[in-house]
């Protein structure tokens, strides 16, 4: 019995430590880094968002709700890098948003700048 809560206990601890842990800073948006992203986005997230980021992938005809058209949709979670950095992380409950945490934070940050880029050229052809 004792055994069990102090393995409970040390769970707990490593959880809370976890969940504590101070956020990565925001890397500023270099060229390689939007590189990077435009790479990652082309393997985990085109199937969904399209190669535009307009919500059209193939797969996005069987979703419901439909993908994030990240040039002119509102983010759920806001467009401020942080925000979209844990959308990413995180994925969205109650929609086909599903985590990507198992990025490389790198990767992960790759994936914000380039779809805020997204975002930036929809608001420049207003």
């Amino acid at each position: 019995m004792k055994k069990t809560i102090l393995i409970v206990l040390g769970a707990l601890f490593v959880a809370n430590a976890a969940v504590a842990a101070p956020k990565a800073k925001a890397p500023k948006p270099t060229k390689e880094l939007l590189e990077k992203g435009k790479a990652t986005f082309t393997v985990n997230c085109v199937a969904c968002h399209g190669e535009k980021g307009d919500g059209t992938g193939p797969a996005a005809v069987a979703l419901d709700p439909k993908p994030r058209n990240f040039s002119t949709d509102q983010f759920k979670n806001g467009d401020k890098p942080d925000q979209v950095f844990k959308t990413i992380s995180e994925g969205l409950a109650g929609t086909p948003m599903v985590a990507y945490g198992h990025l490389s934070e790198e990767e992960r940050w790759g994936l914000v700048y380039y779809v805020l880029e997204f975002h930036k050229k929809a608001g420049k052809k207003k």
